[in-house]
């Protein structure tokens, strides 16, 4: 089982899955600086055999923007992409270790 702080900014969510994906042996991409990037498009990549996941990370308080809940929707139309929006409570939970197993 990972350890899981009990509150977490979006940051340090972003660290935590990162370092369980790459645990995991998933490929993980993540756009450092996305100043010249398509607004909302999610936080995280990962690729994992014949799985595709793209995830957004929030903060306690963080909330989707319109653009984000745009880039979700039509990556979430393709056949076979998952996508998900991922708050610390979710990895509080359980619930991101669960997807990424």
């Amino acid at each position: 089982m990972i350890a899981r702080p009990r509150a977490m900014t979006e940051k340090q969510l972003q660290a935590a899955v990162v370092n369980l994906a790459r645990l995991l042996n998933w490929r993980v991409y993540h756009t450092f600086l996305s100043i010249r990037s398509a607004p909302g498009y999610p936080d995280l990549c990962l690729v994992r055999d014949e799985r595709l996941v793209y995830a957004e990370l929030k903060g306690s308080a963080g909330k989707l923007s319109p653009a984000q809940r745009e880039w979700l929707d039509a990556l979430d139309a393709v056949p076979g992409v998952e996508t998900f929006v991922w708050w610390p409570e979710a990895w509080l939970s359980g619930e991101i270790e669960r997807v990424l197993r």
